[in-house]
């Protein structure tokens, strides 16, 4: 029974990066041997044990073969004769099928540490086009590292989009990869990886759409709508924003890819118009409440937000921190707002734009909080109707106090 480190704790470490999970292949071994030294079985589909001390996994080397579409169609064989590069074999990428032995010594059958000193991302057989989660991961490897895919490997993914691999894969396992891409430090690699081979169109199609339509190139001097978004992401993950925010920038100009063509590069109304495409998209990937809502929020309002220096009346203020449950849900307001300040800076050139309406708007949500609305509610203890509407009056006279003491300062 040999015992090697395998995957991409190997890789990370060949890489110099932290190594956040270990996992184990055990080549000469069964499952009664396992258990009687003490593992613990977990593996529903395929032998996995943890070890009795570290609880790390530790799984039997396999064999995988593929029996229909999709990336859950697979037959398992484990058993004391199957080798360790047979096991290194079913995986992936050329970088995620190396092992290491008790005495540190690399194994890598498929040249992977020449792919990594190279930053090339390379299927290591054509088994790799029986996965179609791998597309995904490939493409989130690209955000992580700043890797190339080698051409053979881009064409193989285009075969697989092709032959309606990607239509098979389920909406929790896109998510899944694609909120683990938008995590990454360059998430608009990711996209851009998607659409070459293919596959954005079939998983993302609203945002595959974008690419080509035009902008005002003096509001968007990189003047591809598509670009903009991507620059947008990009933003967003350098100014370390979170996974909500990011999805958020991702999707915040749906809308206009919906714009009807006389009215072009104009993008009048793209925010209303985006709406029901966020929506589509929320649905079909069964997408988390806290980032659907969020996105939804920002491709409605981020021009309103853009434009709120030119509202001159408190009470139209007050109505859009209604209308957007600023007063009930703060954080949520931020997180737009911080949305939108990667609207602004992502666009050539004006990386480093200014964005007063943030400061300004929580400025004015600050104000607006400012009021004891127990001792309004107090004062008008035996008129119940017209609590809401004192309340109102209030905040309205705050955000107008504070509108003026921001001119002043100006």
């Amino acid at each position: 029974m040999q015992i090697y480190l395998v995957g991409g704790a190997v890789r990370d470490q060949l890489l110099g990066l932290p190594i956040k999970d270990r996992d184990w292949v055990v080549v000469g071994a069964d499952p009664e041997t396992m258990q009687q030294q003490g593992f613990q079985a977990v593996g529903k589909d395929f032998p996995v044990f943890l070890h009795p001390q570290s609880h790390e996994e530790y799984a039997l080397a396999r064999t995988e073969r593929k029996t229909g579409k999709g990336y859950t169609a697979f037959a398992v064989h484990a058993d004391k004769n199957v080798t360790l590069e047979q096991d290194l074999m079913r995986r992936d990428l050329t970088i995620n099928a190396m092992a290491q032995d008790e005495h540190g010594n690399i194994i890598d059958p498929f040249g992977g540490q020449t792919d990594l000193q190279n930053k090339i991302l390379r299927h290591v057989s054509p088994a790799f086009a029986e996965d179609p989660v791998r597309i995904l991961r490939i493409a989130r490897f690209a955000a992580r590292y700043g890797f190339e895919v080698a051409s053979e490997t881009m064409q193989l993914m285009r075969q697989m989009v092709q032959a309606g691999e990607a239509d098979a894969l389920v909406a929790e396992r896109v998510w899944q990869e694609f909120a683990k891409g938008l995590m990454e430090r360059n998430p608009r690699r990711m996209i851009e990886i998607l659409r070459e081979c293919g596959a954005l169109r079939v998983l993302l199609p609203e945002v595959d759409a974008l690419f080509g339509v035009p902008q005002r190139a003096d509001y968007h001097p990189e003047i591809c709508s598509g670009e903009h978004t991507l620059l947008v992401l990009q933003c967003a993950a350098d100014l370390g924003l979170s996974l909500p925010e990011r999805y958020a920038a991702l999707l915040h100009d749906l809308g206009k890819a919906l714009t009807p063509a006389d009215i072009l590069p104009q993008h009048i109304g793209h925010d209303w118009r985006g709406i029901e495409p966020v929506r589509q998209v929320n649905a079909r990937w069964r997408v988390p409440k806290h980032c659907a809502e969020l996105a939804e929020l920002v491709c409605e309002y981020h021009i309103m937000f853009h434009q709120v220096l030119q509202i001159k009346k408190p009470s139209k203020i007050l109505k859009l921190l209604k209308n957007v449950d600023a007063l009930r849900r703060p954080e949520r307001f931020q997180a737009a707002l911080n949305v939108c300040v990667a609207d602004m800076q992502g666009r050539l050139g004006r990386e480093n734009a200014a964005y007063p309406q943030r400061d300004y708007l929580l400025a004015m949500l600050a104000a607006a909080q400012s009021v004891q609305t127990s001792a309004i509610a107090k004062q008008f203890a035996d008129k119940p109707k017209v609590i809401a509407e004192q309340i109102d009056l209030a905040r309205t006279q705050a955000i107008a106090q504070a509108m003026k003491n921001r001119s002043a300062d100006i």
